[in-house]
């Protein structure tokens, strides 16, 4: 794919304004996006790709002077699971997140200064209110698809239940209608983490040093939860490093190094306010809002696949399931695929083959109904 270049929506300007689940209000709201492929003439072949926790709009292809292209390039592009040649497919970047879009990192107009803590609340269907925004702006009717893993599922999830009629299918891949108290746990530890380091003053970090140490410890635990048992022992065994060290205590096993350089290089691109958002929207998430499920899906019309893996044990496969028996007892047409992988949460992100193979028939046949309707 030839370089892409992140574009910028911005909407709810004064007088207009974004009013959030909570009742609170946002203006002059920013989305990043990229799209990839060509929106066809009756403007049905639009596919929204939503971007887990640390993800954001820059899913596919190459920015100029970029070594690695997006986080998903390996499904979308000519002739992949998300075909570029037949679809219009579109990523956007969270709102509170901190890659282009309006988040705790921004400039608050009001004060002139980033918003830190004053940052109102968000929910995941704050997000999916904002990509409606944009659709609409794109002059989208229905998207073909909704698909993303991990957080991303939960908005595709949320899409199906606050906008059935806005899409024809959906794709939510490792994911979860509610976090577990252990998922919620482990986010708890990566919260604290941040809020314990000196250097995160109550949010007011901007313009000097931020909480690093804290940040990079978050995501340190986090990616121990991405990985399984096993890949981890594939992938490092007890495998140390040869010589003295000038510490006791610094990294001689390969998995300590690892985790500290995904700590270290974490810290150079995300905002540890934006964690501590991003994390509680998704611990708070509940795609029912507190009634059975099935009733929340209820009149739903779209078809749905639902993707888990087995080695996944944040995200694991019975939840998966819960959501597929949900759909079915509201008699919505859904299909399910546990695939065999050792890649723990990771594998959403990683088994571009087998994915491949699942969606680019479920998505093949879901434009093939549209054209018979």
């Amino acid at each position: 794919m030839d370089n892409v270049k992140t574009k910028y929506f911005t909407f709810a300007g004064s007088p207009d304004k974004f009013v959030l689940e909570s009742g609170e209000i946002l203006r002059d709201v920013t989305l990043a996006y990229e799209t990839y492929g060509e929106l066809n003439a009756e403007r049905s072949n639009a596919i929204l790709i939503l971007h887990a926790f640390t993800g954001d709009a820059h899913a596919a292809g190459y920015h100029e002077g970029d070594k690695k292209p997006g986080w998903w390039d390996d499904m979308i592009g000519s002739g992949k699971a998300f075909d570029t040649d037949n679809y219009f497919v579109i990523c956007s970047n969270v709102i509170g997140g901190c890659s282009g879009s309006t988040g705790p990192s921004s400039i608050n107009k009001a004060t002139g200064k980033p918003y830190g803590l004053d940052f109102p609340f968000i929910t995941i269907g704050d997000m999916v209110n904002a990509q409606k925004a944009l659709i609409d702006e794109l002059g989208i009717d229905k998207l073909l698809s909704v698909a993303g893993g991990s957080m991303g599922g939960m908005q595709a999830l949320s899409w199906l239940v606050k906008y059935p009629d806005r899409i024809r299918s959906a794709i939510p891949i490792a994911t979860s209608a509610k976090h577990s108290p252990q998922q919620i746990a482990f986010h708890e530890v990566g919260r604290q983490s941040i809020m314990s380091d000196p250097n995160w003053n109550g949010g007011d970090y901007y313009g000097s040093e931020g909480p690093d140490k804290g940040l990079a410890i978050a995501r340190m635990i986090g990616h121990i939860t991405y990985m399984s048992d096993v890949s981890m022992e594939e992938k490092f065994g007890r495998a140390q490093k040869e010589g003295k060290l000038p510490s006791k205590f610094d990294a001689r096993f390969e998995v300590e190094n690892y985790l500290r350089y995904r700590g270290d290089s974490f810290v150079k691109r995300f905002d540890a306010n934006s964690y501590l958002y991003l994390t509680k929207a998704m611990d708070f998430y509940d795609a029912s809002s507190g009634e059975p499920l099935d009733t929340a899906l209820h009149g739903a019309k779209a078809k749905v696949l639902v993707i888990a893996f087995k080695s996944d044990w944040l995200y694991p496969a019975y939840h998966s399931k819960e959501i597929v028996k949900a759909c079915k007892r509201a008699g919505v047409d859904v299909s399910y695929c546990e695939i065999e992988s050792t890649y723990g949460h990771d594998a959403f992100l990683l088994e571009a083959v087998e994915e491949a193979h699942l969606i680019s028939h479920f998505l093949a046949k879901a434009a093939k109904n549209k054209e018979h309707k």
